[in-house]
C-alpha cells in the first residue's frame, strides 16, 4: 500500500472508514476535525468517553465535527495478552460495519483490570454481537487479529504527532483538554 505519512510503513490491512492517513477511524463529516487518541486499557480513556461521549455524539449529529478515533497500543504491557492491540484490532473490525463508536463504548463498559489477560477473543466477539455486528465476519477478524498491525501503526503515528498519553484530544490539530466544555469551545471557535 505504500508508505504512510512520516515514514512509517502503512499496514497491509486498514479498516473501513479510516482517515486519509490510515491512522484512525473517521466518523461524521462536519467541517471541524477532532482527533481522539484512546487506549482501550486506559481508565482515563474510559472516563473520557463516558463523560464526553454524549457531547461528541451531539456535535456529530449536528454536523459540527468530523471525529477521528485513534485506538492506541500504549498499554499493551499492562496486560498479559497485549490487550490494547487486540481490542484496537477488534474495534477496527467493528468499523467494517460502521459500529466503531458503539463497540468502543462496549469495550470501555467491560474494561478489564490492568495486569491480567484482558478480554478473550470470545468475549470481544460476544461484545460485538451484542451491539449488532455480524458474527461470522466480525469473529473472523477478531480471531485473525486482522488489524493488530494497524494498531501499532496508529500508535507510531500518534507518537510522531507528540501524543504521549491517553486520552489526548486535538481540535484542528491543536491540543485541548479532554473534557466536553473545552472541546465544545474549541469547536465553536473555528
Amino acid at each position: 500500500m505504500g508508505g504512510g505519512r512520516g515514514g512509517l510503513p502503512r499496514p497491509s490491512q486498514i479498516p473501513a472508514h479510516a482517515t486519509l492517513a490510515g491512522d484512525g477511524v473517521r466518523v461524521g463529516n462536519g467541517p471541524v476535525f477532532v482527533d481522539a487518541y484512546i487506549d482501550f486499557m486506559c481508565p482515563f480513556s474510559k472516563q473520557f468517553l463516558q463523560t464526553c461521549g454524549v457531547a461528541l455524539e451531539s456535535m456529530l449529529n449536528d454536523s459540527l465535527i468530523s471525529l477521528a478515533y485513534h485506538p492506541l497500543d500504549f498499554m499493551d504491557g499492562a496486560s498479559t495478552t497485549q490487550y490494547s492491540s487486540r481490542a484496537a484490532s477488534a474495534a477496527g473490525a467493528a468499523s467494517e460495519d460502521e459500529r466503531f463508536p458503539e463497540y468502543a463504548m462496549a469495550l470501555f463498559k467491560h474494561q478489564p483490570r490492568e495486569g491480567g489477560p484482558g478480554l478473550s477473543d470470545d468475549e470481544l466477539i460476544t461484545l460485538g454481537v451484542s451491539i449488532g455486528l455480524s458474527e461470522p465476519a466480525f469473529a473472523r477478524h477478531v480471531v485473525a487479529r486482522t488489524y493488530v498491525e494497524w494498531a501499532h501503526y496508529v500508535s507510531g503515528r500518534a507518537a510522531e504527532r507528540g501524543v504521549a498519553g491517553t486520552p489526548a484530544i486535538l481540535v484542528e490539530g491543536m491540543p485541548v483538554q479532554a473534557n466536553a466544555g473545552s472541546i465544545a469551545r474549541a469547536v465553536l471557535a473555528r
